[in-house]
């Protein structure tokens, strides 16, 4: 998998002569742009209706059904047409979007309340249903990082831009604009999802088997002390930003006495410091996390703290960038922490838990608001979201900087997939965690490491020592470090077309079928999908260079 920056651009502008996946990232761009905006209207017109105690009960209301059918919506990405999901979960997104800004300005409250309930339960069919599509469009491995690379780019900027236009729309023509303007981009979103055209594989998932690596998950959870600490600081971090939401609405309404349009421009000032936060967060790959989980949560406390001083439009405006900042190097710490300390193979189960705490976190945060508002008004709700955190701090701090200690640091791991350009774009949570399910392998001269025609289970990163890719007995190829073997293999579930030897005493890093796939692919139930990736690429029996993902190994040893 070597390679070069040169092959990385081509990967993106390649994406441009894809036009099945234009436009599905056209159509999720516009969905992360209403998902927000809407979600601001929302809770501001809830607001403006009965305070933070009706703000705190529709953000549940909506938070609680999506969270229990999320899980029931991935299941039907698995195993049925994603495309249908994809385009109905639009449509039906759009459709609540409409009702709710009709009933807006019908003046019937709890119709746009029920309405909203239905558009964001809707919202939970978008990323399974993308999950599965994208990898089944891609045309090369690179390609599909590329994808993943701008989708992050595309939910980072949705932050900033969804309220500057929640903004500007209230401000212009009040909280039912902002919904109808949600629901014709909806429908835009709808369109460019029904014009997909795609045969996809039949599912082969057992549906038993879902519900017991959920359960396995929640046995997990429960019985290891080390992922109780990192879910319950996870959770913490979740009821604040769960509060954050209606934070926004009284920083800006009852504290600063602004129009309902600085909600809007709050969430875009937290948004700007969030993208500069997942842009730096490449340094903490490979670094000790205890002291920049604590320095993250502190900052973020200390903020919101302040915040409840009423400090003036520019310094609240300031601090929201900061607290954005804080809030995702928080989070970025503490998964990437979470995954040094849950072995590979649990990896799934774990997040699976840690989604429905993260969704559980959210609606707490979003009902503690409102009750302490009631009990001593505005100040008291800044103060009491802001000690949410040192108290997860003062009760789980030992147990984290203990556990800090003991959970291994892959860092030669880290700077080897660093240099495979197939995973150099990979988030640096993701990329700790890969590294950590790599395993050495080494070889003396003349091993061999792979046999053509055996099965493809694994694919492997050279990290020194040279190896030889043979056909049919015919040399094609040699490979060194920086470059990786096996993986076409994977991608199209064939057994190996060639057999690679050690041409000198050599070491490799081993990453089996499933992790290698769950990287690349995004989603592990599209390993069924993935050989199509492979489809248009040259055969194996081609010149050196040719047959493999790139120009990166050997042609394909796999």
């Amino acid at each position: 998998m070597g390679g070069d920056s040169s092959g990385r651009l081509h990967a993106f502008r390649s994406l441009a002569g894809n036009r099945t996946l234009v436009r599905i990232l056209a159509g999720y761009a516009l969905f992360d742009l209403t998902e927000y905006s809407a979600w601001i209207a929302i809770l501001v017109y809830a607001y403006s209706h009965g305070g933070a105690t009706v703000a705190g009960l529709v953000a549940v209301a909506q938070l609680v059904p999506a969270a229990v059918l999320a899980p029931l919506t991935a299941a039907v990405a698995d195993r049925r047409s994603p495309v249908v999901l994809l385009a109905g979960g639009y449509l039906v997104q759009a459709a609540g979007m409409a009702a709710a800004a009709a009933a807006v300005f019908a003046g019937v409250p709890v119709a746009a309340y029920a309405s909203a309930v239905i558009a964001c339960v809707a919202q939970t069919t978008t990323r399974p249903a993308q999950s599965v599509l994208v990898p089944s469009v891609a045309a090369t491995a690179d390609q599909l990082t590329a994808v993943n690379v701008v989708v992050t780019w595309l939910e980072s900027a949705g932050l900033v831009t969804s309220g500057l236009l929640a903004g500007i729309l209230i401000s212009l023509a009040g909280v039912g604009s902002v919904l109808v303007v949600c629901a014709g981009l909806g429908v835009v979103a709808m369109l460019l999802a029904a014009g997909l055209r795609l045969t996809l594989a039949p599912p082969r998932e057992d549906p038993p088997a879902v519900l017991a690596d959920v359960a396995e998950g929640l046995r997990l959870a429960v019985r290891q002390p080390r992922l109780r600490v990192m879910l319950a600081l996870l959770t913490a971090a979740a009821v604040v930003a769960g509060a954050l939401d209606l934070l926004f609405v009284i920083l800006a309404v009852g504290v600063l006495g602004r129009s309902q349009a600085w909600v809007g421009y709050f969430n875009s000032a937290y948004g700007v410091g969030a993208v500069l936060a997942a842009t730096v967060s490449v340094i903490l790959v490979g670094r000790r996390l205890g002291t920049p989980i604590l320095g993250a949560a502190l900052l973020v406390s200390a903020v919101i703290a302040v915040l409840g001083f009423g400090i003036g439009l520019a310094g609240s405006v300031a601090l929201l960038a900061v607290a954005g900042a804080a809030s995702t190097l928080l989070d970025v710490a503490l998964r990437t922490l979470l995954q040094r300390s849950v072995p590979p193979q649990l990896m799934g189960r774990v997040f699976g838990v840690l989604e429905g705490l993260t969704m559980a976190g959210y609606a707490l945060g979003a009902l503690l608001v409102p009750l302490l508002v009631h009990l001593g008004g505005n100040p008291l709700a800044l103060f009491g979201a802001a000690v949410v955190l040192p108290l997860a701090a003062a009760i789980c701090g030992r147990a984290l900087f203990t556990l800090d200690a003991g959970a291994p640091v892959p860092v030669v791991e880290i700077a080897l997939l660093r240099s495979l350009p197939m995973f150099a774009e990979l988030p640096a949570p993701a990329t700790e965690g890969l590294a950590a399910a790599l395993a050495p392998v080494h070889l003396s001269a003349g091993t061999v490491l792979i046999r053509q025609g055996d099965p493809g289970d694994a694919y492997y990163a050279v990290a020194a020592g040279e190896l030889d890719a043979l056909q049919d007995g015919h040399f094609l190829g040699r490979c060194g470090r920086g470059e990786g073997v096996g993986e076409i293999a994977l991608l199209r579930a064939i057994p190996r077309t060639a057999t690679v030897i050690a041409h000198t005493a050599a070491t490799v890093y081993r990453l089996n079928r499933e992790p290698f796939l769950t990287a690349v692919l995004g989603h592990a139930a599209t390993q069924r999908l993935a050989d199509r990736i492979a489809e248009t690429r040259q055969p194996t029996s081609a010149a050196p260079g040719n047959g493999d993902t790139q120009r990166t190994t050997a042609p394909e040893p796999g």
